[in-house]
Parts: C-alpha cells; sequence; structure tokens
C-alpha cells in the first residue's frame, strides 16, 4: 500500500521506522535533529496512524510497503533507524535488499525478541488510562507521574519517569496509541507466536550498525537487544543505565550525542556524505 510519510529536509536519505504501538510522530524525537542535516523520511507503517488498512495482513507486507516508499521517491540507498519493531523491519530490509542500505541504527529491538513485562493487573489497567488522562491535561505533571504514572503500565515503559519523558509520551505517544489498528496488532501477535528468530541470519550484514539499548527494557530484554549487536558483524553497542523502552524519550540529548558521533566515525553509514562540522546537538526542547 502507499504510505502516509513526513518527509523533512535535504541531503542523504534516512528512513525512519517507528515501532508498536506507534507513528511517525512518535520520531521526531529524532527526526527533528536529524531533518537539519538530511532527508528523513518517516512512514506510518501499515495500520498505523494515517496508513489505514482495513484488511488482515502479516508483517512481510511492510516490507513491501517500504520498498514501494523508497522506489517512489526514486532512493536508491540510505540509512535505516528503527525503533522496537522499526528495528525489526530495518534489520529485514536489510537483508532482503542489501544494496538499498548503507547503514542500520536500531533503539530498544532484537533480531530474537524476548520479553520480560510482569503480568497486567486490573488496578495497571486504570492507573494507566487515569495517569494518561492526566498527563493529556498537564504534560509532565509531577504529581500525576508521582502517584499515578508510578502505578501503571508506564513504570514499565520509563526507567527515568521524568517530566521530558512524560511530555514526550503525550505529545507523540497517545495519539499513536490509539491509531494503531486490530490489523496490525494481528499482525504482530501472528509473528511472535510463529518464534521469530532472525539471529543465524546477521552475519550477511556488513553495513555498520549502531545499537542503543535501555538496561531496563523488560518490553525486549536488553539481553535480547546485546545479543543482536554481538551477531551483527559491524555493530557498536550503547546501553544506559536505568533507562526502559521508551528510552530515547528519557535520554534524548544523550542519544543524539551518540548518534552523531557515530555517523561521524562511521562515514559509509551515509556514504559519506554526513558533514562534520555541526554543533554538537542540544536535543529537542522539551
Amino acid at each position: 500500500m502507499r504510505l502516509h510519510v513526513e518527509v523533512r529536509g535535504r541531503g542523504f536519505p534516512l528512513l525512519c521506522l517507528h515501532g508498536h504501538p506507534g507513528s511517525a510522530a512518535a520520531l521526531r524525537v529524532f527526526t527533528d535533529y536529524l531533518a537539519t542535516r538530511a532527508q528523513t523520511l518517516a512512514p506510518d507503517l501499515r495500520g498505523y496512524g494515517r496508513s489505514r488498512c482495513r484488511q488482515p495482513f502479516a508483517m512481510t507486507a511492510h516490507l513491501d510497503d517500504l520498498q514501494e516508499l523508497l522506489a517512489r521517491y526514486q532512493i536508491q540507498r540510505c540509512l535505516v533507524l528503527g525503533w522496537s519493531l522499526g528495528g525489526i523491519l530495518a534489520m529485514e530490509l536489510a537483508l532482503r535488499q542489501p544494496q538499498l542500505v548503507s547503514g542500520l541504527v536500531l533503539i530498544g529491538t532484537a533480531a530474537r525478541p524476548r520479553s520480560a513485562h510482569p503480568p497486567v493487573t486490573a488496578g495497571d489497567l486504570v492507573c494507566t488510562g487515569i495517569a494518561a488522562l492526566l498527563n493529556q491535561l498537564r504534560p509532565g505533571w509531577q504529581w500525576n507521574i508521582d502517584t499515578f504514572g508510578q502505578r501503571s503500565l508506564f513504570r514499565h515503559l520509563f526507567g527515568q519517569p521524568t517530566p521530558t519523558a512524560y511530555r514526550y509520551l503525550a505529545r507523540d505517544g497517545v495519539a499513536a496509541y490509539l491509531q494503531t489498528s486490530r490489523q496490525a496488532q494481528q499482525a504482530l501477535n501472528s509473528a511472535l507466536r510463529a518464534g521469530y528468530n532472525r539471529l543465524p541470519d546477521l552475519t550477511l550484514l556488513h553495513c555498520p550498525s549502531l545499537m542503543l539499548v535501555g538496561d531496563r527494557d523488560c518490553h525486549i530484554t536488553s539481553a535480547a537487544s546485546e545479543e543482536t549487536a554481538a551477531q551483527l558483524p559491524n555493530c557498536e553497542c550503547h546501553i544506559y543505565a536505568n533507562t526502559a523502552h521508551l528510552l530515547p524519550w528519557e535520554q534524548p540529548q544523550k542519544l543524539l550525542a551518540d548518534l552523531e558521533h557515530w555517523l561521524r566515525s562511521h562515514p559509509t553509514a551515509t556514504d559519506g556524505h554526513w558533514l562534520t562540522t555541526m554543533p554538537h546537538p542540544s536535543g529537542p526542547g522539551m
């Protein structure tokens, strides 16, 4: 299908893929900065955001959609950044068409994903609903974070439940969750039930790769992410203390600085197009 996509900036193309639940908006923590240096393409994947889909589909349909997107914009080579499910799709795209992918930036993801999420209780769901509603009305309110947030499912998503992290949640997270379709959930569940494991194939990916990991991530465990990084032939791995699955919203400035350093150190990831004279990233003003 023809995906809705946010295209920003000019220069070497960077394809930015969101997770589940998610949308292109969730990646603005990266694209706000990267679009000052390159062209970012952040699609709403099939069944997410504004890429509406009413028919059931398999996960491989996402790859077909991404290939259509790259052909539409006449992109013959790009760096791919993927968060969670987006990281899995980034690796799959590189395996399917390695000549397209100059480098991989992988966040909170794994080629053999494993979860350590504790059981969800009725109280968790009630507190999550209250915390989300209050956070929409007053983003980053510390009382709400301490009172309801830390008793909700958000406590498993954030290792550092700061007002900044909760403001990202209000701006980009809740709408993405509400716009995630039943068909997208079913496609992901089917892939997980089948026992997804691409670890043996990662040795085929020789492009430079960067893995960013939250050490308290229970949705895709840090051990699973580190296992993937170790299997990739040319991968640098950064582990962030006291962060979880939404680590880009917890430590945006640190992640952007590390990404900037990696891009400068690996010019082949952008085929030599990444400039080296820009100032140190200050991060979004959240």
